[in-house]
């Protein structure tokens, strides 16, 4: 069944798509301009930083464009509720972090 979010889940994924493909293939040009001695190793981890960091953002505003377009679809009640639901995921994700960070420091307690 086709929803009213799956051109915004579409577009999204082309994008995130897009992003990693530009990725993958500027990692190999610049292993490859490491191997022939071109730039080294310290300018190639330089480039590959700036990279991800540049992938990241531009992964980000394709996030936020998308969310900002489906929100724009929807009633102040939808919104409301979708606003509702994503505080619910963020309280499970922070509660999910917060067990792990325990069972981390159960873990090291019990290694010494």
């Amino acid at each position: 069944m086709t929803t009213m979010t799956d051109p915004f889940r579409e577009i999204f994924l082309a994008g995130v798509g897009a992003l990693a493909i530009g990725a993958e293939k500027s990692k190999e040009i610049v292993d490859q301009l490491v191997a022939k001695g071109q730039i080294t190793v310290e300018q190639g981890k330089d480039i590959a930083s700036d990279l991800h960091s540049q992938a990241k953002e531009s992964t980000a505003q394709v996030r936020d464009d998308v969310i900002q377009a489906y929100l724009s679809t929807l009633t102040k009640e939808e919104r409301d509720a979708f606003a509702a639901r994503v505080a619910e995921m963020a309280a499970d994700a922070d509660a999910d972090q917060q067990l792990n960070k325990e069972e981390a420091a159960e873990v090291k307690i019990a290694i010494k």
